[in-house]
């Protein structure tokens, strides 16, 4: 029997791949549904914190941030600590949702940040690696523990929702209850009457659950506090579980450990995702105790449930932000960047807007050329954008894009979102230095300067 050829090593992760020929090569190999390959020709080789090094040597500041999943950056040291004690412990780094320590350790530091009112009552359960994996399970849950079957989801009326059409084509019936135009709230002032889950009551069944992000992540649009207590009177009172979406705003991000700190409410149902797996994939929900009386039927699926490396990264990672008391420096920090973009809104007519909470920002742009109508809105959202009728919202989409590339060239990474009008989103990380923020607003005001230009010069038709 002829001899094994032993395997030869694998390239040092160091080597510096040609940025051009990865670039040139990408199209071939991937969708060209793809996103931000589209948008950010970049080949990352480093990360520390808030910066990324490319293939070609030009650093970048990130404010993506893993579309937020990076609360303490780039390979925070905590973080790659807690993970190379997993690897060198010998424990397995995968298994299907059984009881491990250091799924205990997760859970126990997870507990510890929980609101006032569902720690005492709470369980956790292990979902699949994503954020759609933890929502359907969330409506899995409320409808075994209701009877019923129709879903009510907060949306802001965008391509971007809050539900996955995922979701739509397994049993439940989802129904979309929308932001008006300015994004002001759907329970109105009104009284009750002016709330479509009222409204519901009387047309249809009442719902299994209704699910919100405190802030909604596509657009940035943060729901009022008074609002959001007024959802949580109406559903309780009519006994229908109340999830709260905390994918994007948890962890810190928006000031608060949990973005429905904010306005006190305590939700039946807690999804979370992104920030919780310290940078890995890592999706749970928390409820109450007395939703999960029914006996489940056996998981559809236990893959990827037990991510200990994701795991050991999210007990590091919401350690560290609860020690350190780095929600509260997003709070303050947040607020500063907001100012100086204010600032900015009130010096370029492209800048419809900017809102957010803590450091989750948003900038909707518009086509000054197209004209736009401010409508008020509530809490910490200022107004909206609104193109003049009979102009297509492309021209927006193309300049937000320009902005986009404009940042890029300055080294400066940011999201963008698929809602209309479009919205320039800011995640950076928690760790966020004062001098970093003043870099990133300086940047950012330069792009939004030199994309006004590009469009005066070339004004759409």
């Amino acid at each position: 029997m002829a001899p094994t050829r032993p395997t030869p090593p694998a390239p040092p992760l160091t080597r510096r791949p040609g940025r051009a020929g990865t670039l040139r090569r990408q199209p071939a190999r991937e969708s060209s549904a793809r996103t931000y390959a589209r948008s950010l020709p970049v080949v990352p080789v480093r990360a520390r914190g808030l910066t990324i090094e490319g293939a070609d040597g030009r650093r970048y500041l990130d404010c993506l941030s893993g579309g937020g999943a990076l609360a303490l950056g780039h390979n925070h040291p905590v973080v790659l600590e807690a993970i190379r004690a997993v690897l060198d412990s010998g424990a397995p780094l995968q298994v299907p949702d059984l009881a491990t320590p250091v799924q205990e350790a997760f859970a126990d530091e997870l507990f510890a940040t929980l609101p006032r009112g569902l720690a005492d009552s709470a369980r956790i359960r292990f979902c699949g690696p994503a954020a759609t994996d933890a929502l359907a399970d969330a409506f899995r849950l409320v409808r075994a523990a209701t009877g019923r079957d129709g879903l009510l989801a907060l949306a802001d009326g965008g391509p971007g929702e809050a539900v996955p059409d995922v979701l739509d084509v397994r049993g439940p019936r989802v129904a979309r209850l929308t932001f008006p135009q300015g994004h002001a709230s759907p329970a109105g002032d009104a009284g009750e009457t002016s709330c479509p889950i009222s409204d519901v009551r009387r047309d249809i069944p009442l719902p299994a659950g209704l699910v919100v992000e405190p802030v909604l992540g596509d657009g940035v649009v943060p729901l009022p506090d008074d609002r959001l207590r007024r959802l949580r009177d109406i559903t309780a009172a009519r006994a229908v579980p109340l999830i709260a979406d905390e994918a994007w705003t948890g962890a810190g991000r928006t000031g608060a450990f949990w973005a429905v700190e904010h306005s006190g409410v305590v939700p039946d149902v807690m999804v979370l995702s992104r920030a919780i797996g310290g940078s890995l994939p890592l999706a749970v929900i928390v409820h109450h105790d007395d939703l999960g009386a029914r006996p489940r039927h056996r998981d559809e699926a236990v893959a990827f449930q037990g991510n200990q490396l994701a795991m050991a990264a999210g007990t590091a990672t919401l350690r560290h932000i609860r020690e350190n008391g780095l929600e509260r420096r997003a709070a303050v920090l947040g607020a500063r960047m907001l100012e100086g973009l204010r600032r900015l809104a009130r010096e370029h007519e492209c800048v419809a807007d900017v809102r957010g909470k803590g450091l989750m920002i948003g900038i909707e742009v518009t086509d000054p050329e197209a004209g736009s109508a401010s409508v008020p809105g509530a809490g910490s959202v200022s107004g909206a954008g609104v193109p003049a009728p009979g102009r297509s919202a492309s021209s927006a989409v193309a300049l937000a894009e320009d902005v986009q590339r404009e940042c890029l060239r300055r080294g400066l990474i940011v999201g963008l979102s698929d809602r209309r009008p479009p919205v320039i989103r800011l995640l950076p990380p928690l760790t966020l230095t004062d001098e970093q923020a003043e870099a990133v607003l300086d940047r950012l005001s330069d792009a939004v300067a030199a994309a006004s230009r590009t469009v005066r010069r070339h004004p759409t038709s």
